[in-house]
């Protein structure tokens, strides 16, 4: 029997019994959760800012050094520890998917903030000192709140704050429709990666050429639309390795590979190890 990362839910990890959202200091977080230091997953969205300390942390097995003005946005279901060093301060919310339901009346109005992409890239980033006065004072806000509309008014002004970064600020028509065109991408491979693993399937979709697609995909974020596609099977592939208690073969089946040696020449091909090898290494 393999041993499984656990799944940590936010009532797990709150010093309240609110469970749709909690706001701490991050130094009052870490001090009553002091064993959090292996790794696992969550089961709701996690907004963090550093404002002091080092370490490293890592969000699906892509490691990051810790700055203070740092911000990292984490989604659900995806794999995360830490390893910090010093004294470490901040900000830290949790909230559930479902936190915004019965307040917007578009649910998808999230997809528009680039940290909700599900791209790791997206997901961390620096404040630039411009916004840093502002970006505390809303963390502030939050922490102090008892109002969950308020609440939900301020982390929404927070996450547009948050997206004024400089290099999100071309706004032409040419890159919101790109933007919005790769985010309907993104949700679809989210959708369908286990069953559609090619471009042209995914261009139909969207009502593009195949060509369209792996050129916008090139120009945002350097990679094809091929890459891309595979890239979500293999994180999928990374996570039932270390998360379930899963046979490599029912880990090929459960991905709709036609065999146990195609998914292992898949996952060698693009990972440089062999799946048993990968799971050895991080459980």
């Amino acid at each position: 029997m393999v041993a499984s990362i656990p799944i940590l839910d936010q009532c797990s990890l709150s010093r309240t019994q609110e469970n749709t959202i909690t706001v701490e200091a991050l130094s009052s977080y870490l001090s009553r959760n002091k064993n959090l230091v292996f790794p696992h997953r969550h089961s709701f969205y996690q907004l963090l800012l550093f404002t002091q300390g080092g370490g490293t942390h890592a969000i699906d097995f892509e490691t990051f050094e810790v700055v203070p003005w740092q911000i990292y946005m984490m989604l659900p279901g995806q794999i995360h520890r830490w390893d910090f060093e010093g004294e470490m301060d901040g900000f830290i919310v949790n909230f559930q998917p479902d936190f915004f339901h019965t307040f917007l009346l578009r649910p998808e109005y999230l997809n528009q903030f680039s940290f909700f992409s599900g791209l790791i890239k997206d997901q961390v980033f620096d404040i630039s000192p411009d916004l840093q006065n502002e970006v505390v004072r809303l963390f502030r806000e939050l922490l102090s709140t008892r109002d969950l509309d308020f609440a939900k008014i301020t982390l929404l002004y927070l996450f547009r704050t948050l997206e004024k970064r400089p290099l999100l600020q071309d706004k032409s028509e040419s890159a919101v429709y790109n933007h919005t065109l790769l985010r309907n991408f993104i949700s679809l491979i989210e959708s369908n990666y286990r069953t559609l693993r090619l471009p042209k399937d995914y261009a139909k979709l969207l009502f593009i050429t195949p060509n369209h697609l792996n050129a916008l995909v090139k120009e945002s974020i350097g990679l094809s639309a091929g890459e891309l596609i595979r890239n979500r099977v293999l994180l999928e592939a990374k996570r039932l390795l270390v998360i379930q208690d899963y046979s490599i073969s029912e880990i090929a089946y459960g991905l709709n590979f036609n065999d146990n040696s195609y998914f292992t020449k898949f996952f060698k091909k693009n990972e440089g190890i062999t799946p048993e090898e990968f799971r050895k290494k991080h459980i």
